[in-house]
């Protein structure tokens, strides 16, 4: 008996034991499993920094060489003045409005006017209050006067621009002399209301006589922002603006130009120009008569051409560029910001990390489904970040030396290739 539970003990001791072996069999293999795990993601880490995975996905685009300057705006400028200008004056054409040579474009007062004036509105009430009152059935040229001042007195309630609004009441104060003045035709001679007009046509007259009329000179467009350099920034002295004589102007960029009350100007509407400096490769390459296209403070991009380049001794540029359109959208101004878009190009555009140079050539590496295949591509432009390539044709890899057999297995870059950014040699290699 006592030797059966002597062997009883020894089994269990011996269950106890292969159980604490099977554990510890089983705690290395998981940490041989954790290990393997581990090592193979430091691996991943490691293959990541060294051979980077991110990608571009080849697209059309469009790359572009662009420069911020500021420029000054020179024109063909006028300027017309006549011999009341302490008077003040009296604005016929609205800024920026075309005239024809001969046009009046604006009149000083006349010696007492503020008086007349006073008459005429006071000869206005009455005209006023007697045609309300007046009986008997109107003319239809009177119908149609009402019905116009109805209308853009409904209309100038809407409108925001200062220009629009007095062009209105202009027109607004024609139709009501108008429509007095066929009254008073309609009215019995000798009767109060043409009395009352035929007064009122007498003051008119006498401003008429006493009022200086200027005219213009030339045609163009009106401006009455004068600021004193239309005889110094001349589209005839562009070998004196250099940089030093530009800055020495102080002019603020985007400053208005303040309205004159004693004189107007006549600008040439069919070109200006905007004369830069500028120290980039772009500006030393450029050559007069060069075509380039600029953004102008409105976000317009229009054509401009080199008419003048000045040599500065500090090795940068001073160049004037004539424009033919948005002539009218600068005339407030004589200072801007613009940029200056030296070239663009549109094609196949990929960030320029993906371009590998190998022997003078520059080449991309395509993933495809893992699998890597090294491209030659024929880079057209390029600026800081990306660039626009294409591929070589039949005739220039011959001319370059490669071989029908090489030519014939070479892969070319298509629209949406997935391109690796920053290839490796192993990556090139493949």
């Amino acid at each position: 008996m006592k030797k059966k539970n002597e062997e009883k003990i020894n089994n269990q001791v011996s269950d106890t034991d292969n159980k604490k072996n099977l554990n510890k069999v089983k705690i290395i293999v998981c940490s041989i499993f954790l290990l393997a795990i581990l090592v193979y993601v430091l691996y991943i880490v490691i293959a990541l920094v060294r051979n980077p995975t991110d990608t571009f996905i080849v697209t059309n685009g469009e790359v572009s060489q662009e420069e911020n300057v500021n420029g000054y705006i020179v024109r063909n400028e006028t300027v017309v003045r006549g011999e009341n200008y302490k008077n003040g004056m009296v604005k016929i054409k609205n800024e920026g409005e075309r005239v024809a040579k001969g046009d009046s474009i604006f009149r000083y007062y006349s010696s007492g006017e503020e008086q007349i004036k006073e008459e005429i509105a006071k000869l206005d009430e009455e005209i006023q209050t007697i045609m309300e009152n007046q009986s008997g059935a109107f003319s239809s040229d009177i119908k149609l006067l009402e019905s116009q001042i109805e209308n853009e007195l409904n209309l100038i309630y809407g409108i925001n621009s200062a220009q629009e609004i007095q062009e209105y009441k202009r027109s607004i104060a024609d139709n009501i002399t108008k429509k007095a003045t066929i009254s008073g035709e309609q009215s019995p001679a000798g009767s109060t209301l043409r009395t009352l007009i035929e007064q009122r046509a007498s003051y008119e007259s006498q401003l008429e006589s006493g009022s200086e009329y200027v005219t213009a000179t030339t045609s163009g467009t009106v401006s009455y922002r004068v600021d004193g350099l239309e005889d110094v920034l001349t589209t005839e002295n562009f070998g004196n603006f250099n940089k030093e004589f530009l800055e020495n102007l102080n002019l603020k960029v985007g400053q208005t130009i303040a309205s004159s009350e004693e004189m107007g100007k006549i600008i040439d509407n069919y070109n200006c120009y905007i004369i830069f400096n500028s120290d980039t490769e772009e500006a030393k390459s450029a050559e007069i008569d060069d075509s380039i296209q600029i953004r102008l403070p409105n976000s317009d991009v229009v054509t401009a051409r080199i008419a003048n380049i000045i040599e500065e001794t500090d090795g940068s540029r001073t160049i004037a560029l004539r424009i033919e359109k948005d002539v009218q959208e600068l005339i407030s101004y004589r200072k801007i910001s613009l940029d200056i878009i030296w070239w663009s190009a549109e094609g196949y555009r990929i960030p320029n990390s993906a371009i590998k140079e190998i022997d003078g050539l520059d080449y991309v590496v395509r993933n495809r489904n893992g699998y890597y295949n090294k491209m030659l591509v024929k880079v057209l432009r390029q600026n800081s970040e990306y660039c626009i390539v294409k591929q070589y044709t039949t005739e220039e890899l011959q001319e370059l030396g490669f071989t029908n057999t090489e030519i014939y297995n070479m892969k070319n870059i298509n629209l949406y290739d997935e391109i690796i950014l920053n290839p490796t040699e192993e990556q090139l290699l493949q």
